[in-house]
């Protein structure tokens, strides 16, 4: 099961996290809210806001395409929304480059669905909530130095799905993949 990542919703999902904190905060906590919140979207409706791809690091779970905006900047993506909305990272930390974080591509359930990520773990210190995901996000494994794919049916099976309730869900996966690809 895969989904198409999607830049400009996950570039607003991003700032209206950072606008949550106050406008900063350390990139790793932002990766983990984004993580969460895909997390539950995937749970509630099956499908995810960013459509990023999940991997395990040691550090918990990230979205790979977003580690990579906040690694490399705009040498990989110049255009990508990403960098209207937020800087680049300064002493481990990523800013909001306005004063609002536009939301216009993103659903009230999923703003709403942010604003409950954030209210729950917002008030965490990052190794904390490192610490925390660690225990409570069975789809994690320990991957060392390196990084461990996290397929999406993971987390389905983590939380007591049926294989045939997944097999269902990709295939629906898919046949919208198709649709998009149809313009």
């Amino acid at each position: 099961m895969h989904f198409r990542f999607n830049d400009i919703k996950t570039a607003q999902a991003a700032a209206h996290l950072l606008h949550l904190s106050g406008g900063t905060m350390p990139y790793m906590v932002l990766i983990k809210f984004l993580y969460l919140a895909d997390r539950q979207m995937l749970l509630d409706h099956g499908r995810t806001i960013t459509g990023d791809r999940l991997v395990s690091m040691k550090n918990g779970p990230v979205l790979s395409a977003v580690l990579d905006l906040i690694n490399h900047g705009p040498v990989r993506e110049p255009d990508s929304a990403w960098f209207t909305l937020i800087d680049a990272p300064n002493n481990y930390r990523v800013s909001l480059k306005t004063d609002s974080a536009p939301t216009d591509k993103l659903s009230r359930y999923e703003v709403e669905l942010l604003n409950r990520t954030y209210n729950q773990y917002g008030h965490m210190d990052r190794w904390k909530l490192v610490e925390l995901l660690h225990r409570i996000l069975p789809e994690w494994q320990n991957p060392g130095g390196g990084a461990y794919p996290i397929e999406y049916a993971d987390i389905l099976r983590a939380e007591d799905w049926s294989e045939q309730d997944i097999a269902v869900l990709s295939s629906e996966n898919r046949s919208a993949a198709f649709l998009d690809s149809l313009g």
